[in-house]
């Protein structure tokens, strides 16, 4: 259990909002899997959300099965955050999270993202005037600060306890960094010991249950919040939590349990944008879930092509045909199979499941 102000919440681990993947099918089928409570949705401009901007409702689409949900706003103009604060309370969201953290330099120029990390008083004021005008949980996702010279996110995060904020997410990065580098536990921690009476969420290269755990272990975070990991393995938010809860790993899924989650996700996917885009949008989404199917290049090379429903279920015929030749259900090489090449290689590689490096998925999106 954990409480973010009004909002008592069921599980620690949260979804982080990454642009042009935390949407509502990924979101819905992670659900399905168990052990996620609060998601977060893209971020969104608070602007286009009060103009009432169609691909701005449609990044705040949502469902009852989709409860809790807590949009991610950026913006610098107060009012305007304000006021969108209000509309998302007035419509049900369960809380509403203010980006201090995205690094890219379009939302930066504009004052909003990481550039919040740079105007504490100004940051602070902002967050003040949208917990006074809200009764749902006003929470603030930050990095460590600008650069190594500006570590900013202690004092920056005291002084949002301050104005009233009901959490902090801290990405153990620098708006510098961007993706590279590791995190650094050390900066998380000088967060956590820097507010009083909030809880810290951790965020960054949790990609196990076991680096879940070693975060809030070093950190003294109450909670963590996974990005990346959760696109690699859908199932993490429930393997996390029966791991901090017993200490016991649970067995990784077999191909055949990862191709049902991943074809539920493409039906959500085009029940939700349509056939058409939504296959399109799906082009970059089934290629995380290849990467634990083991030699995947076959299926790779066309799905990223994918125009219909019924060509993604032709191809995925193929594929199993293909991958038949020289896998058993378990994905080991068959005995005595003498394989080509480019499998060879493959199966000489680390357990896919024990890789630590995920690669940042492409972005940002055009529907910013």
């Amino acid at each position: 259990m954990l409480r973010l102000g009004s909002l008592t919440l069921k599980s620690n681990l949260f979804l982080s909002p990454l642009a042009g993947y935390t949407n509502l099918p990924f979101r819905l089928t992670l659900r399905e899997l168990g052990g996620l409570d609060l998601a977060t949705t893209d971020l969104v401009n608070a602007r286009s959300l009060l103009e009432r901007n169609p691909k701005a409702f449609k990044l705040i689409e949502t469902r009852p099965a989709d409860y809790p949900l807590a949009v991610q706003l950026f913006g610098s103009v107060p009012e305007e955050m304000r006021d969108a604060a209000l509309y998302l309370e007035s419509i049900g969201v369960a809380s509403v999270d203010i980006n201090m953290g995205c690094p890219v330099r379009k939302v930066c120029k504009v004052g909003g993202g990481s550039a919040m990390m740079t105007e504490m008083d100004k940051t602070a004021d902002l967050v003040r005037g949208m917990v006074n005008a809200v009764k749902i949980p006003v929470t603030a996702k930050m990095r460590l600060g600008w650069d190594d010279q500006n570590l900013t996110a202690p004092d920056l995060a005291r002084a949002l306890e301050g104005a009233g904020a009901a959490a902090i997410f801290v990405h153990g990065r620098t708006r510098e960094q961007g993706f590279s580098g590791t995190v650094n536990l050390a900066g998380i921690r000088a967060v956590v010991q820097a507010v009083r009476t909030i809880p810290v969420i951790g965020n960054g290269d949790v990609t196990t249950p076991e680096a879940a755990r070693h975060m809030l272990a070093e950190t003294g975070c109450a909670g963590v919040s996974i990005g990346r990991g959760a696109f690699y393995n859908p199932w993490i938010f429930q393997h996390t939590k029966h791991f901090l809860a017993t200490g016991e790993l649970l067995p990784e899924e077999n191909f055949e349990e990862r191709v049902v989650v991943m074809c539920r996700h493409l039906d959500l996917m085009v029940e939700v944008f349509g056939e058409s885009l939504g296959c399109r949008m799906f082009r970059k989404v089934a290629p995380w879930y290849s990467k634990r199917f083991g030699p995947a290049n076959e299926f790779n090379k066309k799905v990223v092509l994918l125009s219909s429903r019924a060509e993604f279920h032709e191809l995925l015929a193929r594929y199993r045909e293909w991958r038949r030749q020289f896998l058993d259900e378990s994905g080991s090489l068959k005995p005595g199979y003498r394989p080509p090449p480019m499998v060879a290689s493959f199966m000489q590689e680390p357990a896919v499941a024990a890789r630590q490096a995920i690669p940042v998925p492409r972005g940002p999106v055009e529907i910013w």
